[in-house]
């Protein structure tokens, strides 16, 4: 769980490693849970870091280029909506995105639910890969693999196709 909150403020760890790992060490349910404690609780830090000292900070902490494309697409339509959208999408830079929603208009209380509950499905599916590696059921390792790779490719390619329908 702490490594999940580091990887989550640091983000230079893909969180999905993480997650493989808590599947692996814990079993699909408990690695789901510490995976979605741990980020939560990172999510939750710099969502603050970031609505406290505010823009300088964050535009020394993120990209140009993902400044850019989050405000884009923050401004498409409900806040709300797309705040959740960006966190189930696969391929989007979801601990990124948590410096931005501190400076952006969501009030709190709607960034930490709908960034939890966002990232529910991919959580449960990392685990749940880590829960099998051990079994040597590589079919499973297999398909789970194969799914996630290409909701993966999907998001990345039409992710912000997908937000604005």
């Amino acid at each position: 769980m702490i490594f999940q909150i580091i990887q989550v403020v640091a983000f230079f760890i893909p969180g999905e490693v993480m997650q493989i790992a808590g599947g692996y060490i814990y079993g699909t349910l408990l690695g789901s849970v510490y995976s979605l404690i741990g980020i939560t609780l990172g999510s939750v830090f710099v969502f603050l870091l970031a609505h406290i000292y505010g823009r300088p900070l964050v535009h020394k902490i993120i990209s140009k280029k993902d400044l850019k494309f989050f405000d884009r697409v923050l401004n498409i339509g409900s806040i709300k909506l797309i705040v959740f959208l960006l966190y189930l999408i696969p391929g989007i830079p979801k601990d990124a995105l948590g410096y931005i929603c501190g400076i952006s208009d969501i009030k709190f209380k709607d960034f930490f639910i709908l960034s939890t509950l966002g990232r529910i499905p991919g959580v449960l599916a990392s685990a749940y890969f880590g829960a099998n590696i051990h079994t040597g059921n590589k079919s499973i390792l297999i398909i789970v693999g194969v799914v996630s790779s290409l909701v993966f490719i999907i998001g990345v390619l039409n992710g912000e196709k997908i937000i604005k329908k």
